[in-house]
């Protein structure tokens, strides 16, 4: 096959060399030379994984020197209050962390941008955001942080970042937090996933559409950004779909005869550790045994002259960004809050 690179995505836990080193393996030889630094822990349901990028690790992997942090519940789902509350607890926690050597007093400006086009709901969740914090802080006494959602490129005729520029140096603040939305190379992290790094963002990136990036060297000051995957492109949705499908019927077959077949009221699948899928091969063959990401490199190929190139959003996309942008607005006070006492 052709090499494709189907794995877009703005997640650093994403990125190959990362998802090896997590893996275990070469990790040790990773560890050394790539200039990456991984650490996961859990707190409560939420996978944490901190990304540590030397200038190393940002020749080696792309991705911009600097710390990102993933807070993740695979589980999560639209309606899940316990969950984003956990979620919205572990955020907190982080920008306390990252944000720790600056110094937030009373008189402090907090510049917020929400990047993302309003009108395209997967690409909204950084307006949606900056709804919901002026609301929060029109019931405050005085501000709390200058707000401001510039649109996209498409629809003002200017660069998102220059923009950002001149509000920067017009205000002059002691820190920029970016919220944008971004995409996964992986289906399960869709809506379940917030990153957020102290790199700076380059708007469109995950999707192919690479605009002028938001950064501290750019700004000139100190820059923080939180990401939320919404979208993911469609061979990753077929590739996980087949997945799921070989998985389900290997299931079936190993449970075949078993007292615990009879059992079942719903369709099941055992972890992927115990399933054999070479009983498969005589129904599906060879193919059944490649890996997954060798299959997304097929369906990437396959359809990577197709004119309808297409990028996937969750059916409940509106009301998942409703959540989180109630989420962010929260957990940014609250961190503001919190900041102010410690000085």
């Amino acid at each position: 096959m052709q090499e494709i690179t189907w794995n877009r995505t703005d997640l650093i836990d994403e990125a190959a060399e990362v998802v090896l080193q997590t893996n275990g393996q070469q990790k040790e030889k990773l560890e050394e030379k790539s200039g990456i630094h991984i650490e996961e822990s859990q707190q409560n349901r939420v996978k944490v994984t901190k990304v540590e990028v030397s200038a190393e690790g940002e020749r080696q992997i792309h991705k911009k020197q600097g710390v990102y942090i993933t807070l993740s519940i695979p589980t999560l789902t639209s309606e899940d209050q316990h969950g984003f509350s956990q979620l919205q607890e572990s955020l907190i926690h982080y920008l306390e962390e990252m944000h720790k050597e600056i110094s937030i007093t009373a008189d402090s400006r907090i510049l917020v941008i929400g990047l993302g086009n309003k009108t395209i709901t997967p690409d909204a969740i950084g307006p949606y955001v900056i709804d919901a914090m002026h609301k929060k802080q029109s019931e405050l006494e005085s501000p709390e942080f200058v707000l401001y959602a510039p649109g996209v490129t498409a629809q003002t005729g200017f660069e998102t970042s220059d923009y950002v520029q001149a509000l920067t140096e017009s205000i002059q603040p002691e820190l920029v937090i970016i919220i944008d939305a971004l995409a996964t190379s992986g289906s399960a992290r869709l809506c379940r996933t917030i990153q957020l790094t102290n790199t700076g963002i380059q708007p469109g990136g995950g999707v192919g559409n690479h605009r002028k990036e938001i950064s501290k060297e750019v700004l000139n000051v100190p820059i923080s950004a939180i990401g939320i995957p919404t979208v993911v492109e469609a061979p990753i949705l077929m590739a996980d779909a087949v997945e799921a499908v070989f998985q389900s019927i290997a299931a079936k077959i190993s449970e075949k005869g078993k007292p615990s077949s009879k059992l079942s009221v719903t369709n099941w699948t055992s972890s992927k550790e115990n399933l054999d899928l070479t009983s498969l091969e005589p129904i599906f063959g060879q193919w059944v045994t490649w890996s997954n990401e060798d299959r997304r490199q097929l369906f990437e190929e396959v359809f990577s002259s197709h004119p309808e190139r297409l990028i996937v959003t969750p059916k409940e996309v509106d009301f998942w960004l409703t959540q989180f942008a109630i989420l962010l607005s929260e957990s940014l006070f609250e961190w503001i809050k919190n900041a102010r006492k410690s000085f």
